[in-house]
């Protein structure tokens, strides 16, 4: 089934009839019975609910609809993608246990493996992880999670997931993938990876104005996460309001209609800059080291994704660039992604400024490099046009 299809499927009636669900305005929840109460502490009365911390039927309604998108048997929403990031990784990893992680990520996670995670005992080896061999070089005894990310944040690096996915199951490993970047136009789950997380900030809700995250993965997983006793989710406490739940489903609803015009934006400035010269990525070019893997593993309806990068050469060329399309109306100069308008940053100083010097470098990412979010213009050739005027005139063209 096409994940789109399975979102439309879902059915949700409101408390009285009404065509989206009733949101669950409580924090916590009435038992007719002490001994139902303590059966919802012990995990045992499916259905039940005791504090939103742990559920709620809003949070439920959105965590089956994503689930559904993502084919997997159920999943968990958080207040953000961080808070579904951190979590599973705690949920997963013990004191000494090791992870392998892409060496390109978002850089609150690269943070968070990189500098936080150790306190706590679990260490992280980078690789690149369009290498499989370096990948399985870098597996221990002590190696208990393969993460890395769909498409890369930010120099848009394609994994290959079904080959990740073959690693994976040869040493035992949890294969987790940040599908964040391209929903829709790849299914993790069906290519092999165990556990699927998205940031819902960016294109799931494509409003930019609620921050959320999921787990979707195995029912086991899901329940361990919500633990009172030794679920990540649970204790450490990054709980969503029912309130955002509920939007965030409404949105997630037209995700399939919006990616397609994301796409096709994103293809048609990608071919364009790449004419007039301008180092371009975007897993849509033939040029993209990764084409033929994205495409491989993709569904095609949905396109390569909302996001490409271009290379300027110099961060005063990438600022000035940017601070004259946001004056001429061509988006903003914002992190984030998956908005209506076009956003774009330099991720160096930005969005990946967690990363050192040194391993930017290292990596490709260029202080030059802008991140390009496209959003939905109606006529995206005249922004085009807008954009190149803009490029001549800070001596980039």
């Amino acid at each position: 089934m096409k994940p789109a299809d399975a979102i439309q499927d879902l059915q949700y009636f409101g408390e009285f009839g009404g065509v989206n669900p009733s949101i669950s305005d409580s924090s916590t929840y009435t038992f007719l019975s002490a001994k139902t109460m303590f059966d919802t502490f012990e995990g045992n009365a499916d259905g039940c609910y005791l504090y939103s911390r742990h559920s709620s039927p809003s949070n439920l309604y959105l965590g089956a609809a994503l689930a559904a998108m993502e084919g997997t048997e159920t999943s968990n929403v958080s207040a953000s993608g961080m808070g579904a990031i951190t979590a599973v990784l705690m949920q997963l990893c013990n004191t000494g246990d090791h992870v392998v992680s892409s060496r390109t990520i978002y850089g609150g996670t690269y943070a968070f493996l990189k500098n936080f995670a150790p306190k706590f005992g679990i260490n992280t080896a980078f690789v690149d992880i369009t290498n499989l061999a370096a990948i399985e070089d870098a597996i221990t005894e002590k190696t208990t999670v393969l993460y890395c990310e769909s498409v890369s944040n930010p120099l848009l690096e394609v994994a290959d997931i079904r080959g990740l996915s073959k690693i994976a199951k040869k040493y035992n490993i949890q294969l987790v993938v940040d599908n964040t970047f391209s929903p829709l136009s790849i299914s993790p789950k069906v290519l092999g990876a165990d556990i699927v997380i998205h940031s819902l900030t960016k294109f799931i809700n494509g409003s930019s104005d609620t921050i959320g995250g999921v787990v979707c993965g195995r029912q086991e997983l899901i329940d361990h996460l919500r633990n009172v006793n030794d679920g990540a989710a649970m204790l450490l406490g990054a709980s969503m309001d029912s309130l955002r739940a509920a939007s965030i489903l409404k949105n997630l609803r037209t995700l399939h209609i919006r990616m397609k015009q994301h796409s096709h934006n994103a293809m048609y400035l990608a071919h364009q800059f790449k004419n007039d010269g301008i180092k371009t990525v975007y897993p849509g070019l033939e040029s993209h080291p990764s084409h033929a893997i994205f495409k491989n593993q993709m569904n095609e309806e949905y396109g390569f994704g909302g996001m490409l990068t271009i290379d300027v050469g110099t961060l005063d060329k990438a600022n000035a660039l940017m601070e004259l399309m946001q004056k001429e109306n061509l988006g903003y100069l914002a992190v984030s992604l998956g908005f209506y308008k076009t956003l774009f940053s330099a991720p160096g100083s930005s969005t990946s400024s967690e990363i050192p010097e040194d391993e930017q470098k290292e990596m490709g990412l260029s202080e030059g490099l802008i991140r390009f979010s496209v959003g939905l213009d109606n006529d995206i050739k005249r922004t085009y046009l807008s954009m190149k005027k803009c490029m001549v005139s800070v001596g980039i063209l």
